[in-house]
């Protein structure tokens, strides 16, 4: 019987998953020399992307640009690929998914290629770190990575802060940006909203109106943290309406809603020091992650 794979806690043995990926130091022309040669040419009809890649959009023009750079000097950086867990002679990207896109646009036949036999948390984890390192991803993007590791594989802030080099607040604030509307996210990941702006409007009464307003008006963020922490108008529908909740309460509402993914409430009353925490699920699927969360503690 062989014997069973050791299970690699998130951020053990980085230095060895990394020693493959040497960013260029100019990754739009491919231009930087690296330190790795290819295991093999292969060809490009035999790869295709991991569908847990973090990164989801790659702009036309940036592709445009690096096939052109490949045209003239090929693929200088070699992808690496694990083999398909589920295809025979098929090829999974671990890490360079653009730079395949741009050999296709570029009519190359094969790609040049470290080949790993990496499983499915290594994979994840080092598409995230390379793409961090390289700067590729929009702060949705980033955050949905940090949330795959920490929903698929158990990993706390801690640990992910740790192993990324960044700071527990930068991975929290991040993952705080999950629970806006679906609207706002897209905005943050077209460019239209900032990861300060975004992080403002996690406070908002009503996060999507003030969104819109701030990209009609170019808004700074400054400007949106006094409009997300802006009493009711008096003209609002709202009778009597819940006293403000102070940067504290506010604070500690967007730290747990990071921590169990779900929008999470305080109403604390400050005559008695009582209250109540609600946490708002959109499906079974979500309750039944809280009662997990609940038995395992």
């Amino acid at each position: 019987m062989a014997a069973k794979r050791e299970k690699r806690g998130l951020g053990r043995g980085l230095s060895a998953l990394m020693a493959d990926i040497e960013p260029s130091a100019e990754p739009a022309g491919e231009t930087a020399p690296v330190s790795r040669r290819a295991d093999l040419q292969i060809p490009v009809e035999k790869i295709h992307p991991n569908p847990d890649q973090p990164r989801r959009s790659f702009t036309e023009g940036a592709l445009a640009e690096l096939a052109a750079s490949i045209r003239e000097k090929g693929v200088i950086q070699p992808l690496i690929l694990r083999p398909d867990p589920e295809k025979a002679e098929m090829y999974q990207i671990v890490a360079g998914e653009r730079r395949w896109r741009a050999a296709q646009l570029a009519q190359l036949h094969e790609v040049p290629a470290i080949v790993r036999d990496f499983d499915d948390t290594e994979v994840l984890e080092v598409a995230i770190i390379e793409n961090i390192q390289r700067a590729d991803l929009n702060p949705i993007e980033e955050a949905a990575g940090y949330r795959q590791l920490m929903d698929r594989f158990g990993h706390t802030q801690e640990k992910l802060a740790e192993a990324m080099g960044k700071s527990r607040s930068h991975v929290a604030n991040l993952l705080r940006l999950l629970n806006l509307p679906e609207e706002i996210q897209g905005f943050v990941r077209d460019g239209q909203l900032s990861a300060g702006h975004a992080r403002a409007l996690v406070t908002a009464d009503d996060p999507l109106a003030l969104a819109r307003k701030v990209i009609a008006k170019a808004l700074s963020v400054r400007d949106v943290e006094k409009l997300a922490k802006a009493p009711v108008s008096q003209g609002s529908s709202r009778v009597h309406a819940a006293p403000a909740k102070d940067a504290d309460t506010r604070a500690l509402e967007g730290d747990l809603s990071a921590a169990v993914g779900m929008k999470v409430s305080i109403e604390h009353d400050e005559a008695d020091g009582s209250g109540k925490i609600s946490i708002k699920y959109k499906d079974l699927s979500q309750l039944d992650d809280i009662v997990r969360m609940l038995n395992r503690g």
